[in-house]
């Protein structure tokens, strides 16, 4: 029989499609290829098939294949997906207009919400509505939800979402106007809200619901493109699909729910450093991920990834502070609590309208890609910011298969840039760079400082194929003192994939009395819960030993309108539990917002369950032995290091070479996947595991 255990993680960016290849022994191969926009999937169905000819293996010894997606998230960022309707309860149809009443910017009067996902005419209103206690007030309408079918099919709809008001409570409405819809048009896609999200609060339950049958379609082609293309090659293994959350799922799920994919990518980054912290014994850790188009920053701890119970999409920047939502369009489901900015290496550099320099938001991705690439990119980005200065080794990348030409990033620097402001290239390469890390930097302090996080006892863990050219100015700044580069940095989100488990996120909307609790009903609630998770893990194939089912509840004080979410570990309902219960709750409350009052009642005002199917397999290896061409002979470089220091004739150094001693920068530490740029001040060694340690001197 043929051997079996190879793992592949894929992950799809926005310039570059990275895959990795890992075998049971912690042996690692890697492969970084250009992204084919639109149709992303070819880069993956021949990236793959490249990395296993190189390394001899057949299609059929895969046994694992994971993916990070972006398919989802480009979908509504470019508003290309399905032309989506929206059928709700009379009175309820500017739901999504009206939104929160918020201003992502107060006192900018020329700023403009973002336009409905689904236009005016085609969210109809129809007779059907539930009490929050269950009972149907008003039945559905049927024959007027017949003429409704009729009216968008004329409308060339491909999908429909269905939000019916406390829907969340009793499902009935929607599921019958589900069935109607599919009797009369099978083709189309149905997303109900009592599925989709069975939780109180019309405008999130609304938003999430139309968000999840805007990107179905689309979603649903790009599986079927991948599937066909693994079976084609002779892939047998199931697809799994990264959610925002950090949990996998199988790829039929992520179509049926692809609201829980939109950040796939991001969140591979994060599950990798939280799998390499506890290896390594690093408790606090901020993550910093910088690619092609954008950077995220994270924050692990005291061992735990910090999650957020919603985040937009599509907004002008997605920096994690409560206050200034209202830019994107929300969705309310778990996911990791990411920073982002519009700041990665093919991000654009431009001038304004009264030649102040910007760089960002517009990205060259891969087509054209940054100038130095030669495929036609006239405009300077980071990237080539960073070859002109040296930084960037400026005759080759990803591993010597693209090469780079440092005269094409000078002359995009010159031409749009420097000729304008009268200054030259090498100048305005440097503000290039100062410009991004103060982004950078923005994107780490709110994930530290605007949490009431000191980022000085925390340690970076920088990757993504710019993250660790810019580390070190970032962490200068922030004034941390300790950085780590892991092995494959740049491909590290792709390995990400390979360290989560399959996770299903339920939750049930539940308003309990705060004096006089339904202890009998909380108990059958969380029963209910649990039992759905153990029967779709079972479905998957999860042995009861590989089954791992953890409740939590939702609670607040009475009359607030956000509450936090305490893990259930007791298993019955009872007082003593309510008590322990409450107790936790002022405790959290207390050191997420600094206070706590002991005369408020606490409230239950929903249950959660996260059904996790576990791995056979060991997530991460003791030490990845990772694939590499043969160690250069180490060599100078010019590299500008600022007006004070300028050009310096820089010793470049792989990191293997790293290993039993300490090398002080500056220096810059080549690889096939990345760059480290060793700042003067800082020393950088290898350690055990050969992770690049680089500390403050």
């Amino acid at each position: 029989m043929e051997p079996r255990g190879l793992r592949i993680g894929v992950d799809v960016g926005g310039t570059f499609t990275d895959i990795v290849l890992l075998l049971p022994n912690g042996k690692v191969a890697a492969k970084k290829v250009l992204s084919t926009p639109p149709h992303f999937n070819s880069a993956i169905a021949s990236g793959v098939a490249a990395i296993l000819a190189d390394n001899g293996f057949a299609p059929s010894q895969v046994e694992e294949f994971s993916h990070g997606a972006t398919v989802a998230t480009n979908c509504i960022l470019t508003r290309s997906g399905a032309i989506t309707a929206l059928i709700t309860t009379a009175g309820f149809r500017d739901v999504l207009e009206i939104r929160r009443m918020r201003m992502h910017k107060l006192y900018d009067i020329g700023w403009e919400k973002p336009k409905p996902l689904v236009p005016r005419h085609l969210r109809l209103e129809i007779a059907a509505r539930t009490d929050p206690h269950s009972l149907a007030e008003e039945p559905l309408d049927e024959a007027a939800l017949q003429k409704i079918i009729g009216q968008l099919a004329e409308e060339g709809v491909e999908s429909i979402a269905v939000c019916y008001l406390h829907a969340y409570a009793n499902g009935g409405n929607e599921r019958r106007t589900r069935d109607l819809i599919l009797e009369k048009q099978p083709s189309w896609f149905v997303s109900i809200s009592s599925e989709v999200l069975p939780e109180i609060k019309e405008y999130e339950r609304t938003s999430t619901t139309v968000i999840n049958a805007y990107v179905q379609p689309p979603v649903a082609r790009y599986a079927r493109a991948i599937a066909r293309d693994l079976q084609t090659m002779g892939v047998a293994s199931p697809v799994m699909v990264m959610q925002s959350n950090g949990g996998m799922v199988p790829l039929d799920v992520a179509c049926r729910f692809p609201i829980h994919i939109i950040e796939s990518g991001p969140a591979a980054g994060v599950m990798g450093a939280h799998a390499l912290a506890r290896q390594i014994g690093l408790a606090d850790v901020i993550t910093f991920d910088m690619g092609g188009t954008t950077a995220k920053a994270a924050v692990i701890e005291g061992g735990e990834i910090s999650r957020s119970p919603e985040y937009e999409v599509g907004g002008e920047i997605n920096i994690g502070h409560r206050m200034m939502k209202g830019s994107g369009y929300l969705l309310r489901v778990s996911s990791i609590d990411l920073a982002e900015v519009s700041a990665g290496g093919g991000s654009l550099a431009w001038l304004d309208s009264v030649g102040a320099l910007k760089v960002g938001p517009r990205s060259a991705g891969s087509v054209p890609g940054p100038a130095c690439y030669a495929r036609g990119g006239s405009e300077p980005t980071i990237t080539d910011a960073n070859v002109h200065l040296g930084l960037t080794n400026p005759t080759r990348l990803a591993g010597g298969t693209l090469e780079l030409s440092p005269d094409l990033a000078e002359r995009a620097i010159r031409d749009k840039l420097a000729g304008a402001l009268q200054l030259d290239a090498t100048t305005i390469a440097w503000a290039v760079r100062s410009i991004a890390n103060a982004s950078l930097i923005r994107a780490l302090r709110a994930v530290s400082v605007e949490r009431g996080r000191d980022p000085r006892q925390f340690v970076l863990l920088a990757f993504g194929g710019m993250g660790p050219v810019h580390a070190l100015d970032v962490a200068d700044e922030l004034g941390i003192e300790t950085v780590v580069i892991p092995p494959l940095p740049g491909l590290f989100s792709a390995l990400g994939l390979l360290c989560a488990q399959v996770e299903h996120h339920l939750v049930r909307t539940y308003y309990a009395d705060p004096v006089a609790p339904d202890f009998a009903r909380l108990a059958v609630l969380s029963d209910d819960l649990a039992a759905e998770a153990e029967t779709t893990l079972m479905q998957e194939g999860y042995d009861a030993h590989l089954r791992v089912i953890e409740l939590s509840v939702d609670l607040r004080y009475v009359g607030q309108d956000h509450a936090l979410t305490l893990p259930l570990t007791a298993a019955n309902f009872d007082a003593a539990v309510a008590a322990r219960l409450r107790d936790a709750f002022q405790a959290e409350h207390e050191r997420i917002y600094g206070y706590r009052s002991e005369r408020e009642r606490v409230q239950i005002i929903g249950l959660r369950c996260v059904g996790r199917g576990l791995s056979p397999h060991r997530m991460l290896p003791d030490r990845l032995d990772v694939q590499r061409r043969g160690a250069p002979a180490e060599t100078t470089r010019r590299c500008f290091f600022g007006a004070e220091r300028g050009w310096i004739d820089t010793a470049v150094v792989s990191r293997m070479s790293l290993a039993g001693r300490h090398v002080h920068g500056p220096a810059i530490i080549e690889e096939d996947d990345s760059t480290t740029v060793l700042n003067a001040g800082w020393s950088a060694t290898l350690d055990a595991r050969s992770n690049i340690v680089m500390e403050s001197q």
